[in-house]
C-alpha cells in the first residue's frame, strides 16, 4: 500500500519519463564520422581552348550557319522544281490572309460557304473592274498619247543634244539606227521569246485557278486542315511545339500582308493624286504599276517612279519629269519612315538591311518571283524562332 500511495503521487508523468529511460531507445546518440569526399579530378582542358575561346565559339556558330545555309537552299531548290505549284499556294495563303477577315464578318450572318462566295466572287469582280478601267484609259488615250509620245521623243533628242550631254544629232541618229538593225536582226528570236511567252501565259493562268481553288478550302477551313496535319503527320510529343510555330508563322504572314496591301494602296493613292495634277499620260495605269511594285520591298516603288518620270519626261517634258523625279525621294521618304513603321506594327519588324540582304538573295535565286517572297518567309521564320524559343506557361 504505501508502494501504490507512492506511485499515486508521482502522477503519469513521472511514469512517461521514467518509461523513456528505461526503454529501448538510448538516452544518448551516437554520430559517425563524416564521409569524406572525392576531390574533383581536374579535366585536362585543350591548349586551344585555353588560348582562343572566340574561336571555338566561332566555329560553333559557323557549322550551325553553314547547316542552316544549306536547309535554306535545298528548300529553294525544292521549290523551284515545283516553282507553279509553291507560287499558286502562296497566292491562295496572300488571297486568304486577305479575304479572311471579311469572310469571318459575314459569317455573323449568312452560311459560311456562302460567305466564302461573296468575298471571292466579289473580289474577283473589283479587281477586273479595275482592269477593265485601265484598258479603257489605255485605248481611250491611244491616238493622243501617240502624238504626244513622237513629240516627247522630239524633246528629248533637243533636250540630249544641250548641256550637259552634248549628243550630236549624227550620234543620236546612229543609236536609233543601232535599235533598229537590233531589231531587224533579232526579229526571229523575238518571235521565238513572244511564242513561248504564251505558254508562260498558260502557266500563270493555270497558277492562278490553282491559287483560287486552294484559296477556297484555305478560307473556309483553314484550322482544320492544320489539325488534320497536326494530329495525323506529326509524333505527340512535337505536337505543341509545332502547333505554337504554325500559329506564330499565319500571325506573321497575314500581318505582313495586310501591311503590305495597306502601304501599296496608300502609295498608289498619292502616286495616283500627284500623276493627275501633273497631267502626266497614262495616270491610272502608272498609279496600278505602283501599287503592285510596291510589294517588292525598298525597290519596286522607285522602279515603277522610274517608269513614270520617263512617261513624264516623254508626255510633259523635263519639268514635268523633274516634278516626279522629287515625287519619289518624297514618296520613298514618306513609306519608309512613316508608313512602313506605322502599318506594319502588328507584323514582325525587320531591319532594313535584314529587308535588303532579303530582297537581293531572293532575287538571285528565284529572280522576280523570290524578290517578292523572301521578306514575308524571313519574317515567319523569325516569328517561328520567337514562338519556339518563348517557354510556353
Amino acid at each position: 500500500m504505501v508502494g501504490d500511495a507512492r506511485r499515486r503521487a508521482a502522477g503519469p508523468g513521472d511514469g512517461r519519463r521514467r518509461g523513456r529511460v528505461l526503454g529501448s531507445r538510448p538516452a544518448y546518440s551516437v554520430r559517425l564520422p563524416p564521409v569524406p569526399r572525392p576531390e574533383p579530378v581536374p579535366v585536362p582542358v585543350p591548349v586551344a581552348e585555353r588560348t582562343v575561346p572566340w574561336l571555338r565559339v566561332g566555329a560553333a556558330y559557323a557549322w550551325r550557319l553553314i547547316l542552316v545555309g544549306f536547309v535554306v537552299y535545298g528548300v529553294f531548290s525544292i521549290l523551284g522544281s515545283f516553282q507553279l505549284i509553291a507560287v499558286a499556294l502562296f497566292l491562295a495563303l496572300i488571297i486568304t490572309a486577305v479575304l479572311r477577315p471579311l469572310t469571318d464578318l459575314l459569317d455573323r450572318l449568312l452560311p459560311r460557304p456562302l460567305c466564302v462566295a461573296v468575298s471571292l466572287v466579289g473580289s474577283l469582280l473589283l479587281l477586273l473592274t479595275l482592269l477593265a478601267l485601265v484598258g479603257n484609259a489605255v485605248a481611250g488615250e491611244s491616238a493622243r498619247l501617240a502624238g504626244e509620245f513622237r513629240g516627247g521623243v522630239h524633246r528629248i533628242e533637243e533636250w540630249l543634244q544641250r548641256p550637259p550631254f552634248r549628243l550630236s544629232p549624227g550620234r543620236l541618229s546612229a543609236l536609233e539606227n543601232q535599235v533598229t538593225h537590233y531589231l531587224t536582226a533579232h526579229r526571229a528570236s523575238l518571235l521565238s521569246r513572244a511564242v513561248s511567252g504564251l505558254s508562260r501565259v498558260v502557266e500563270v493562268a493555270t497558277g492562278a485557278a490553282l491559287a483560287l481553288f486552294s484559296s477556297v478550302f484555305f478560307i473556309h477551313s483553314g484550322e482544320r486542315l492544320w489539325a488534320w496535319i497536326r494530329d495525323h503527320l506529326l509524333p505527340s510529343g512535337a505536337r505543341p511545339a509545332w502547333d505554337r510555330a504554325g500559329r506564330a508563322a499565319w500571325l506573321a504572314f497575314s500581318g505582313y500582308t495586310r501591311g503590305i496591301i495597306i502601304v501599296a494602296g496608300t502609295n498608289a493613292v498619292l502616286v495616283g493624286i500627284a500623276l493627275l495634277v501633273l497631267r502626266v499620260p497614262l495616270a491610272l495605269p502608272l498609279t496600278l504599276l505602283e501599287f503592285f511594285a510596291t510589294f517588292v520591298p525598298l525597290v519596286g516603288s522607285p522602279v515603277a517612279l522610274a517608269v513614270a518620270t520617263i512617261v513624264a519626261l516623254a508626255g510633259r517634258g523635263p519639268l514635268t519629269a523633274a516634278a516626279v523625279l522629287a515625287l519619289i525621294v518624297v514618296i520613298g521618304q514618306l513609306e519608309g519612315h512613316v508608313l512602313h513603321p506605322l502599318v506594319m506594327s502588328w507584323a514582325v519588324r525587320l531591319h532594313p538591311l535584314v529587308v535588303a540582304v532579303s530582297v537581293i538573295a531572293g532575287s538571285i535565286i528565284a529572280g522576280v518571283i523570290g524578290a517578292v517572297v523572301a521578306v514575308p518567309m524571313v519574317s515567319v521564320v523569325w516569328s517561328v524562332l520567337r514562338a519556339l524559343r518563348a517557354v510556353p506557361p
